[in-house]
This record gives C-alpha cells, sequence and structure tokens, in this order.
C-alpha cells in the first residue's frame, strides 16, 4: 500500500491536508500483503459492498453480557482505570477493600475473580424468553485481559482468574437457545486507558512508590503470577501521551496518544483473528471510532474483511456477518453497522443501525441494586419501540455480578420485558419503518447526539401521545406509549385524506385485546375507541389492516 493510498484512507475520516500532515507524525503500520481471499479487500472503498443481513433487521433485540474481571469489584465502569486514579471513587474503594495499588493491583483482581455460579444455560433460557434474537458477550474490555483460549495473550481466563473457556460457554449456550451469537472486542485502546497505572500517589505515606503498571516478569519469582509478564496485560512500557497525568483519555490515535509499535496492532490483530475463528460469532462489535486502531493501522481493516469473507464461506457465499462501529462517516456507515451508545438517532435512518445501552453500569456497580438505581422494563420497551420505528436494533446489557449472577431486580426487569414481549412481539420483530416514525410530543423535544451518542435520557419523557410506527407487509402498527385517560386514542398521521396512509383503514385491533376495536377516521386523525383497560401495560400496539 502506497502513500498515495495511505493519504487517501486517512482522508475518509479526517481532512486531505490533515491526513498528509499526519503520515510524519503516525508512521501508519500496514501490512504489506492486504490481499484476502474472497470478496472483501481491507480497504474502505472494499468495504462499502457491504449490506446488513436480513435476519438481523428482522431481529431487532439483543441482550448484552458485559462482564468480566472489573465486575469482581462490583463497583461499576472503569474500574482497571479508575483505582489508579489517586483520590477518586475506585481509588478509594480499591485501598479499602484490597490495598494500595502498589501491591495490589488490577493483575491481582483478576486472580480474585472465580465466576464460581455462572450458569450460561440458565440465562440464555432466559434471554430468549424475554424475545432477543441475538447475544453478545464480551471477549474482552480496555483491561485486556481475553475472556476466551487465547494463545496470543497469556492473560487469559482459561489460565487465570475463573479458569474457564467463558466466550466458548456463552457461544454453546447461545447456539442451545438458537440466538445469534457475538462478541465484543475492546482491547484495542489498553495501550492508552491503562496508563494512570504508571501513575504513582502524589500525597500520603506511599507519595511517589510507583503503582504496578510498569511491572516486569522478573518482579513475579514467588508470586501466584510467577511466568507471567504484567507487560501482555497491561502494555505500559512506554512513555505516557499527552495530558495523561492530567486524566486526558488518548481515544482517538491520532490526537496526542503515544502511538503504539507494530508488534502492538498485530497482536490485536492476531487476538481477534483466532477470537472470530475459534467461535465463528455472527456478530462482532468494536468499542472503537471506525475500527480498532484506524488510521495508525491496518489491523481493523483486514478484521473486518476477514470476517465478512469467512461468513460468505460459512454460509454458502450469503453474507451473514455485523460489524459495529462507532463515529462514523458517511462512507464508513455503508461499510459496517452504524453503533450509537446509550442514545437514539432522531429520524428514520436509511440504514440499518444500532443503540446499545444498560440497565446500569456497563459493569456491575452494587451501589445501583442498593439504591433500586436501574431503567425499568417500562424504560427498555420504550426504547426498543422508538429505536425500531427509525429502522435500529436495541443491545440491552444486563450487568452480571463478579460470581456470574444477575440479581434478582434485574430479573424481574427481564421478566417484565418478556410479559410484554410475549403480547406485543410480532409488532417489533420482522418489521420495517413506515413512511414516518413516529408523533406526539416527545419527538418535537428530542435531544442531538454527543461523540458516540448520549442522548439517552435527555428529550422529553414518553407519555400517551406518543406514538411509533413500523410495518410488516399490508400491516401497520401504531404503539402508544402510554393508555389515554379520555378512552380513545387519536393518530393524527392517520387523518382522512392523509398523504401517507391513502388508502382505506378496514380493522383496528389491540395485540392482546383479542376483538377488533370502533374507530372514526376524521379530518383530525383516526380515533379509536379503546377497550376497558383490563391490565396494565407498559406499552399498547394497535394493528391497523
Amino acid at each position: 500500500m502506497n502513500r498515495r493510498s495511505i493519504v487517501k484512507g486517512l482522508a475518509s475520516v479526517v481532512p486531505a491536508a490533515l491526513a498528509t500532515q499526519a503520515l510524519g507524525k503516525f508512521r501508519p503500520f500496514f501490512d504489506s500483503n492486504t490481499s484476502v481471499p474472497g470478496k472483501f479487500q481491507p480497504t474502505w472503498e472494499s468495504l462499502q459492498q457491504y449490506r446488513a443481513p436480513e435476519w438481523f433487521r428482522d431481529a431487532k433485540f439483543g441482550i448484552w453480557a458485559h462482564w468480566g474481571p472489573q465486575c469482581q469489584a462490583e463497583h461499576g465502569d472503569w474500574y482497571a482505570r479508575g483505582m489508579y486514579e489517586e483520590g477518586s471513587d475506585n481509588y478509594k474503594y480499591h485501598v479499602q477493600k484490597y490495598g494500595h495499588p502498589s501491591k495490589f493491583g488490577f493483575k491481582d483482581v483478576i486472580n480474585q475473580w472465580k465466576a464460581e455460579n455462572w450458569q450460561p444455560d440458565e440465562l440464555l433460557a432466559l434471554y430468549k424468553r424475554a424475545g432477543a434474537q441475538y447475544f453478545m458477550a464480551l471477549a474482552n474490555h480496555h483491561d485486556n485481559f481475553d475472556l476466551f483460549d487465547s494463545t496470543h495473550q497469556p492473560w487469559n481466563s482459561t489460565r487465570l482468574g475463573p479458569k474457564k473457556d467463558l466466550i466458548g460457554g456463552w457461544a454453546k449456550a447461545a447456539k442451545k437457545q438458537g440466538l445469534r451469537f457475538g462478541v465484543s472486542v475492546h482491547a484495542s485502546h489498553a495501550w492508552s486507558w491503562y496508563e494512570t497505572a504508571q501513575r504513582a500517589d502524589k500525597t500520603g505515606p506511599l507519595a511517589g512508590v510507583p503503582y504496578d503498571g510498569n511491572t516486569l516478569a522478573a518482579a513475579g519469582k514467588g508470586t501466584w503470577w510467577q511466568g507471567y509478564n504484567p507487560q501482555d496485560l497491561y502494555a505500559q512500557n512506554h512513555p505516557l501521551g499527552e495530558g495523561s497525568l492530567e486524566g486526558k483519555i488518548q481515544w482517538d490515535w491520532e490526537k496526542g496518544v503515544t502511538v503504539p509499535p507494530k508488534a502492538y496492532c498485530e497482536k490485536f490483530y492476531n487476538r481477534t483473528i483466532e477470537l472470530l475463528d475459534k467461535y465463528q460469532p455472527d456478530l462482532v462489535y468494536f468499542d472503537d471510532t471506525a475500527l480498532p486502531l484506524w488510521p495508525i493501522s491496518d489491523a481493523g481493516l483486514r478484521i473486518a474483511a476477514h470476517m465478512y469473507n469467512t461468513s460468505m464461506a460459512r454460509h454458502g457465499g450469503k453474507l451473514e456477518a455485523v460489524v459495529y462501529g462507532k463515529i462514523l462517516n458517511e462512507q464508513q456507515r455503508q461499510c459496517m453497522v452504524w453503533d450509537i451508545e446509550r442514545g437514539q438517532s432522531n429520524k428514520i435512518e436509511p440504514l440499518p443501525w444500532q443503540t446499545d445501552t444498560c440497565l446500569g453500569s456497563w459493569h456491575y456497580d452494587r451501589r445501583i441494586y442498593d439504591k433500586h438505581g436501574y431503567k425499568s422494563a417500562q424504560t427498555v420497551v420504550h426504547t426498543l419501540i422508538d429505536v425500531v420505528s427509525k429502522n435500529g436494533n436495541l443491545l440491552l446489557s444486563v450487568p452480571v455480578r463478579g460470581d456470574g449472577t444477575i440479581d434478582d431486580q434485574e430479573r424481574a426487569i427481564v421478566e417484565g420485558i418478556a410479559a410484554w414481549m410475549h403480547t406485543n412481539g410480532e409488532s417489533i420483530f420482522g418489521t420495517r419503518p413506515w413512511k414516518l416514525f413516529g408523533e406526539g410530543p416527545a419527538q418535537e423535544a428530542t435531544a442531538p447526539l454527543s461523540a458516540q451518542g448520549f442522548n439517552e435520557g435527555k428529550g422529553k419523557a414518553f407519555g400517551a401521545q406518543d406514538i411509533r410506527f413500523a410495518t410488516k407487509g399490508p400491516v401497520l402498527y401504531a404503539t402508544a406509549l402510554g393508555w389515554p385517560t379520555d378512552g380513545q386514542l387519536l393518530i393524527k398521521s392517520l387523518a382522512a385524506g392523509s398523504p401517507h396512509h391513502p388508502q382505506e383503514v378496514s380493522r383496528v385491533e389491540l395485540l392482546g385485546h383479542g376483538q377488533p376495536l370502533k374507530f372514526e377516521r376524521t379530518a383530525q386523525g383516526l380515533r379509536v375507541v379503546l377497550p376497558a383497560q383490563g391490565t396494565q401495560s407498559i406499552a399498547y400496539a394497535f394493528k391497523i389492516s
């Protein structure tokens, strides 16, 4: 790959002038052999041939186990980074529970994690009952610990911690339930994310004593981790990036990060290819802008091309794979599925997309349980209905405790989703967007997306006047996100003479009610006379033919 083609590739994410300038600073690592067997090559232009598979468009709902050793502390997100930030909440908790991070680092938390009560078959049977059509399992996080039988990363769950092949167990359970299986991969950023482990306290009795981020293999003699090199986990034998000591996270490789060597990029590539080949997931989620290590390496491009080509080889030439990326430009949204973290688009997207969100924190946090702070089943279902109306899917994380279980509050929420799906699932699965995604006050007060998403819960709360639409063949589903108090539902978008629905309305049913409803179509809208509300629900799907 020559200089001109590198600049062309960089220009797809940054302006051309900056792309040319970037070469001298970043020295991108592109593999000399970019040929990949199959239809797709590791270039953005080639990946634009991608089309999201129909099964994914039909599926609409997946559940995620964002579970790894950072859940052992049960103290929330990014524990392996925060425990090295002096004075932070995670640091204080860590010192109290485990000891000072110069003596008890995250590698030692891994040793405490046993996943002793993990029962993947039982959990996935529950998730299947709740309507999940696919299941995503964390394969590694920014903590760089592989949760599968990895020959390229000694720090993995088959050798240390639980000493179990967690991805293998999840994959087997998903197959048993007939669910599509996916993996999420976050480890490309360990290089910069773990830089807090290079620090030391600035105050107190251990001021100046380094944390264990720079520890080398020789220091392990006589310890439980003898024979393992902490640098294979922490990857911190390098200078800090710009602003690192001030707490800045270098998320974009072109904005001040100390660029990793080719060996780091290729190790990530080899780990990920082994993961995809060994467990053959249909979905892979990358917690990265565009693709991993872009634009300093083409490792992510090679992984995506490999994922698509092997999927086609396994399925008789049919592409069944889904690759997710965040913060994508218009070209990149044609190459993979756009994922919006904790947020929703405000329009019907022309291409399938996904929002991912969580009942609580991504990593299990006992404090949320104690405060009854989880999202309700109603909030989850309302989010799903809204996302589906805009051509999207919802991936819901149900936090898993360190021992491998979910708590009773989470279980009750999942059961609540299951109950709603049992009656109303036909208004979700296999549908496509209508001409409008909805009507009502909430859509008039939406919050814009910020970076990779994060507009969740910032708009006006849903109510009975908020209606979302979806279609399946000749049927239109109109789902009200509350129960009108006057005994009538007015759907303004279906008014007489509406260009959106010029055909006659012959029948209106409330799913789960069993009898057709009386209705009148006027210039104000389609007015539906509601039955007496027998049981409380969290959203009401009307089938219009």
